[in-house]
């Protein structure tokens, strides 16, 4: 269970967020964002080389 400290950053960022401009924030969160995709990608890849990696990859894409 997460402390309130959590709870309590999510809502400032929330906050935040209804306050500022889009193009403000999105400065701040686009570096995360990006870096996800890149380590999600880069797991694919490394799975797609593994031995019936390709077989869970279709099964990970088809659960959407």
């Amino acid at each position: 269970m997460r402390d309130s400290s959590h709870s309590e950053q999510v809502i400032r960022w929330a906050k935040y967020v209804k306050s500022h401009p889009r193009s403000v924030w999105i400065k701040e969160v686009k570096p995360l964002i990006d870096s996800q995709i890149i380590m999600a990608n880069n797991f694919y890849e490394r799975l797609a080389k593994t031995q019936g990696g390709i077989e869970k990859i279709r099964k990970l894409r088809d659960l959407r």
